[in-house]
């Protein structure tokens, strides 16, 4: 048997009790939800109502409408975004959103950034470029004050474009479509916007008006060793990705309230006199505007901006800021440059933005991570923070904002790019669900699923990332299923709030004060920014060694109270705060953690204590003032480590993070050291533990729960069993309970103070030898294509790619298997069908009863003694992948990737064409169908 699987005894006393134990209610936001491609916003209503009762009945909670490039040849169905036909099919889809329970985003623009043709070049993204001179006395700057921008062009478009295709301003081409710019530049003069001098032993001298209307410097230096810096502002030239027909066009400058409202009055225009207030959320991809050539690092009004934040005129350190001075003041004026872009990021955009969207009845949704900001700050100022990838710290980031603010929701664009296109499972989503799940998401928005009309040829229109949530997925017959599972996991992890224990300092500051490549950092997650650090080197520790912890900003912690000996903020409690050997703090951060000491709070630093301020501003006093706070603590040796009495708290310093947790008494979960993974969440009575098991083999062990309740319960998310599980509480706290988890499967522990019920949670153990079915199996292929392939009888399972020609070959879509087999002789309570290989999903059906669906990467499920009678009929319902039509349609030579802009690339390098598309004209077809071996294991009922 490769699984231990979960069953809930069937007993009739045990039905009276049965009420004590229950999933949590679900909503539209339990559900998953999915990002709605609408390429070429080339849709209808009654494809739009179609399409969203099939995402209704798969048990989608909601769509995310975001409109891109559209498809060659339906260029006639085009709407252009914000029209008055266009709101009309928003408003058409809020109806029905409110029709089938489900809940409607929008992205507030097409692609990605924000941006559009009415965004001129004044509100545009803008960069700084400098020249300088140096002189000796009585010599003048031979050169025109004056540079020419340098002329650029970068396309997704499928056939070539250049530079000399594209009218200036860019806005007023009218086929941007076809186009599909990227970023683009036109070679012009730059507006000069300083020009100082610097001598040694002198004042800063501006020279603005010693320049003459020919672009002459009418100066002549006084001074040896004197040197000029001309500042110019030029044009970023980003260019909304993936626009949509009336989307096109220059992306905003994120830093200027001006252009912020400049962009949201078109919506304003076209929102006028409609009802959208079903809208749930608007929507913000990451931020994305610097994934080009240069960066969008300037705005006109920074200067002033400067001065307001930091008290100094910038341009008086302009060496500095380019790194032409020593390096201290390069360092800290870079500092103070990068603090007050990712103020400006905070206050002009992101605030203003979710006040917008609140005047509109709606909340908005933010991807903060990859801008020149402090994300933690950034994910914090907006209603549902939104992280993607596949690494568990890179989440943290968006869901520990969420924790440490008391959001409910923090979401993830979810299974991205898992593998190549139509390789990936119903099953390696589950895992990457998992995954998230551990990570603090409780909000999963998949990405994604492509509006497609129903008269489009198969595959339909499709996205350039790699899984495909299409009704014309042959998986789409299991998805009900995993969408399922996402119901019932996010039933608790939206109930309740996080029970993390360690408030890890995170160091932005450190990040900011290095030099990097170029002035601004763009911060994502552990990597680059953070790497081989001892912020990502303690943190990697505790999530290793069951420590529970949220990331927390300077901003953030300004916000956290004393609670006792705890440490409270955003509804959740933390034991302790984690300064991560950061070498940078700003006086008011280390004087609000002093506070929370004195008044009883535990602070762990982690192998040094910080040395510095950071910035240039009020530095000399601040730093001085930081020493004389850091003189204030006393060490002296304790559990290994150095500690601090200060007031009713203490300081602990250690050289390495077991220390400090151990000395400290911070919790730390035994579930780490077993290989499993999980989350935990505090409600009004008692503890929730989503556990999973990333791993290949079968866990079954005891382990102790770090919570002082005395009762659990077991509940399998995904079949939807539960019950309770004997708890054994320890002498000094915590409570053991057995957990039997296979390859890949989760579950969610509850624990109470009081009784949970008496409705048995049945672990099982193999009792004798499995039992093989030998019998024949009678197929048939119900749905897909491009052919259904005659029926077949086989007595041995194999792939149906075997069996014949191109009609079993290249076939994608669903098969029934079904064959008979004898009750088994001896005692069981129990049995495990066990399906052995499936390629790629099944539904399972006993004498005419569902019983389950597999997804992987176990294909096996457990039906009690009495479903079996003598004789019985098994039903194993089988779903490839579209990968093998897909080949066929290839080899044949039929277009299918007829889409605008990215048209369709490949995941990796190995399966792209000479077009530079993906192509999988190289690939064989794909095993595929019920592979077997199928054996029945009869199963006993374990303590």
């Amino acid at each position: 048997m490769k699984r231990l699987l979960f069953f809930v005894a069937f007993n009739c006393a045990s039905i009276m009790v049965m009420a004590q134990l229950k999933w949590p209610a679900t909503t539209y936001e339990s559900r998953p939800w999915t990002r709605w491609w609408w390429e070429g916003s080339a849709v209808n209503k009654g494809d739009i109502s179609r399409l969203m009762k099939m995402y209704s009945d798969a048990g989608l909670g909601g769509v995310e409408i975001t409109p891109i490039y559209g498809v060659h040849g339906e260029e006639s169905k085009f709407i252009s975004y914000l029209s008055p036909q266009w709101t009309e099919m928003l408003q058409h889809t809020l109806a029905e959103g409110s029709k089938f329970k489900m809940g409607v985003d929008m992205a507030t623009g097409t692609g990605w950034p924000f941006g559009g043709p009415w965004i001129t070049y004044q509100d545009a993204c803008k960069q700084v470029v400098y020249k300088s001179w140096k002189l000796k006395k009585g010599e003048r700057v031979k050169d025109r004050i004056s540079l020419m921008q340098e002329p650029l062009f970068r396309s997704a478009a499928n056939k070539g474009a250049a530079l000399s295709d594209v009218k200036d301003p860019v806005e007023s081409n009218n086929n941007l479509q076809e186009l599909a710019i990227d970023q683009v530049k036109f070679a012009k003069p730059m507006p000069v916007v300083a020009v100082m001098a610097y001598a040694n032993g002198q004042a800063p001298m501006n020279l603005m008006e010693k320049i003459t209307p020919d672009s002459v410097l009418n100066w002549t230096s006084p001074f040896d060793d004197c040197e000029v810096y001309a500042l110019f502002q030029g044009w970023h030239g980003k260019m909304v990705e993936r626009a949509a027909p009336g989307g096109e066009g220059n992306v905003i400058d994120h830093f200027s309230r001006k252009a912020i409202d400049t962009y949201f009055k078109k919506f304003d225009d076209a929102f006028a006199g409609k009802d959208i207030s079903t809208l749930r959320s608007f929507f913000n991809d990451s931020y994305e505007v610097d994934d080009a050539r240069g960066q969008s690092n300037w705005t006109p009004e920074f200067f002033n901006e400067f001065t307001q934040r930091r008290g100094y005129d910038l341009r008086n350190y302009l060496p500095a800021l380019f790194g032409k001075s020593d390096n201290e003041t390069n360092a800290r004026v870079l500092y103070d440059y990068r603090e007050t872009i990712s103020e400006m990021l905070l206050d002009n955009f992101t605030i203003p933005w979710a006040a917008w969207a609140k005047k509109h009845g709606a909340l908005v949704r933010n991807q903060s991570h990859g801008s020149p900001g402090n994300t933690m700050d950034l994910y914090a100022a907006v209603d549902i923070p939104e992280t993607e990838g596949t690494e568990l710290l890179r989440f943290k980031f968006a869901t520990s904002a969420a924790h440490v603010t008391g959001k409910k929701l923090a979401s993830a664009e979810s299974a991205t790019w898992l593998g190549e296109h139509f390789k990936s499972t119903l099953g390696d989503v589950k895992q990457a669900l998992d995954k998230y799940f551990i990570g603090g998401v409780n909000h999963v928005v998949y990405h994604g699923t492509s509006y497609s009309p129903q008269d489009a040829p198969w595959p339909g229109w499709l996205f350039y990332a790699a899984v495909h949530f299409q009704p014309n997925n042959p998986f789409w017959q299991q998805f009900p299923a995993l969408n399922k599972y996402v119901e019932r996991c996010q039933s608790f992890l939206q109930a309740g709030s996080a029970d993390n224990d360690v408030l890890v300092y995170y160091p932005y500051a450190d990040a900011q004060m290095e030099r990097g490549r170029d002035l601004l950092k763009h911060y994502d997650a552990m990597k680059p920014e953070f790497l081989n650090t001892p912020f990502e080197e303690v943190s990697e520790w505790m999530l290793g060694n069951g420590v529970a912890f949220d990331f927390i900003s300077d901003k953030q912690l300004l916000n956290v109270k004393n609670a006792g000996s705890k440490l409270a903020t955003g509804g959740v409690q933390y034991q302790a705060i984690l300064l991560p050997a950061n070498k940078f703090i700003p006086l008011s951060t280390l004087r609000h953690l002093l506070e929370l000491v004195e008044n009883g709070a535990q602070l762990l630093v982690y192998k040094s204590l910080p040395a510095d301020v950071p910035g240039l501003a009020h530095h000399e006093e601040d730093a001085e003032a930081l020493k004389a706070l850091m003189q204030t603590l006393q060490f002296t040796t304790a559990g290994g480590a150095q500690v601090a009495i200060f007031g009713k708290g203490k300081v602990w310093l250690g050289a390495d993070a077991k220390t400090l947790v151990e000395a400290s008494g911070t919790r730390k979960e035994t579930i780490a050291s077993t290989g499993l993974q999980f989350i935990r969440r505090k409600y009004q009575k008692g503890h929730v533990y989503f556990v999973s098991n990333p791993g290949t083999k079968t866990i079954d062990t005891t382990m102790m729960l770090q919570v002082n309740d005395k009762f659990a319960a077991l509940f399998d998310p995904m079949t939807g069993r539960m019950g309770t599980i004997k708890a054994v509480p320890g002498k000094s706290g915590g409570l053991a309970i057995r957990l039997q988890l296979g390859a890949g499967q989760s579950v969610i522990a509850q624990t109470s103070p009081s009784s949970l019920g008496n409705v048995t949670f049945a672990l099982y153990a193999s009792a004798g030898a499995a039992q093989q079915l030998t019998g024949n199996w009678q197929v048939k292929f119900e749905d897909g294509g491009a052919v259904l392939p005659p029926a077949k009888t086989v007595s041995t399972l194999s792939s149906w790619t075997t069996w014949g020609g191109p009609e079993y070959q290249f076939f994608s879509g669903t098969a029934s298997y079904t064959t008979s087999f004898k009750k088994p002789a001896g005692v069981a309570v129990a049995y495990t069908i066990d399906l052995g290989k499936v390629a790629e999903s099944a539904d399972v059906w006993l004498n005419g009863k569902k019983i389950g669906t597999v997804l992987g990467p176990d294909y096996s499920v457990i039906v009690p003694a009495s479903a079996l009678v003598a004789s019985n009929t098994l039903v194993v319902k089988v779903s490839n992948s579209m990968a093998n039509r897909i080949i066929q349609l290839e080899k044949q030579g039929v277009i299918w990737k007829r889409f605008y802009n990215t048209n369709f690339p490949a995941r990796l390098p190995e399966n792209r064409g000479s077009d530079g598309l993906f192509t999988p004209i190289k690939w064989e077809p794909f095993e595929s169908g019920l592979l077997g071996p199928v054996a029945l294991v009869p199963l006993k009922m374990v303590k």
